[in-house]
């Protein structure tokens, strides 16, 4: 962890994932993970991993969520307070001070095409933490369960329109007896080795 004041650390990280946020929740996922992770490394990236998980099957905004649990993590309550005011405060102020252009906003051509050129720009930004994220499952469970994984949860999310928090859920009950089952599997293919 860096040195410095650790409230200030919150604060700017926060305000920063705050004001540059742009799209809600999901799209300020990565601007979290990269002030957690890789600037002032507060946590490895699959813990951050886990975090996101769990934060996941909580209800409530994401962001409010992480920016809670990482002020929480380094300087107890407090810290939680100045996380989650450091993230809303611009927010909240910026919504105040452009209600009186509420009406130009949403009809502004000009706005529509700072908003339409936003868009990919976050889509890639989910897009590479996605890929990280599954490359780093693939590493952790191998091709086979990767990929089976995958297909299992696209199909009760899209076919069978099970609510996100619970596969995430089921995924993470899985995941907790993960390393017992592929012991007791490699156990067992040696026993059966043996055997012949």
């Amino acid at each position: 962890m860096r040195v410095g004041n650790t409230y200030v650390q919150i604060g700017m990280a926060m305000l920063r994932t705050g004001i540059l946020g742009y799209g809600g929740g999901p799209s300020i996922v990565p601007l979290v993970r990269y002030e957690a992770v890789t600037r002032f490394q507060w946590m490895k990236d699959e813990e951050f991993m886990e975090v996101l998980a769990i934060a996941n099957t909580l209800p409530g905004p994401i962001a409010t969520k992480l920016a809670g649990y990482l002020g929480y993590r380094l300087k107890g309550t407090s810290g939680a307070a100045v996380g989650v005011l450091a993230h809303i405060v611009p927010t909240c102020v910026a919504m105040v001070g452009l209600y009186s252009f509420i009406q130009f906003f949403s009809t502004s051509h000009v706005i529509k095409g700072m908003i339409a050129a936003v868009v990919p720009i976050v889509a890639v930004m989910l897009g590479v933490m996605a890929y990280e994220f599954g490359e780093k499952a693939i590493k952790g469970l191998g091709w086979v369960a990767g990929i089976t994984f995958f297909v299992i949860s696209f199909l009760l999310l899209q076919t069978f329109s099970v609510h996100p928090a619970i596969v995430i859920f089921l995924f993470l009950l899985y995941g907790s007896f993960h390393h017992k089952l592929k012991d007791k599997w490699k156990k067992k293919q040696l026993g059966s080795g043996e055997d012949a």
